[in-house]
């Protein structure tokens, strides 16, 4: 069972930047689909990012395009999310997810595709 743990969070001023990790618990040669989404308070989980490792393919929310970054490590079995120009519309709990199989298309976002989930790292970000 592979377990995820997210670091990296923290508080940030408007314009800052911060890099999300997640690091998977055990190495698998199995290619997965990895994900980044975010909950802030009274909201649904949506997702911000992701990516299959298998190919290198991303994918991203409108809303993120040309300010994050989502990329992978297989040496040290890490996933990132490096976050610029952050907004206080970003405030979020960050979460990484992870299911052994590609995702297509619009897919990606829904959480009920994921298998794996981590517990969660807080952004903040204050204007």
């Amino acid at each position: 069972q592979v377990q995820l743990v997210e670091s990296g969070g923290g508080s940030v001023q408007a314009g800052g930047s911060l890099r999300l990790s997640c690091r998977a618990s055990k190495y698998t040669y199995e290619p997965y689909h990895m994900a980044w989404f975010r909950q802030a308070p009274g909201r649904d989980r949506e997702g911000v990012a992701s990516i299959y490792t298998g190919s290198g393919a991303t994918y991203y929310a409108d809303f993120v395009k040309g300010r994050f970054t989502i990329s992978q490590e297989n040496a040290d079995k890490t996933l990132y999310l490096q976050m610029n120009g952050l907004e206080p519309e970003d405030t979020a709990i960050y979460y990484c997810a992870a299911v052994p199989r590609p995702l297509f298309g619009g897919t990606w976002s829904r959480t009920s595709k994921y298998s794996h989930w981590g517990q969660g790292t807080q952004v903040t970000v204050s204007s």
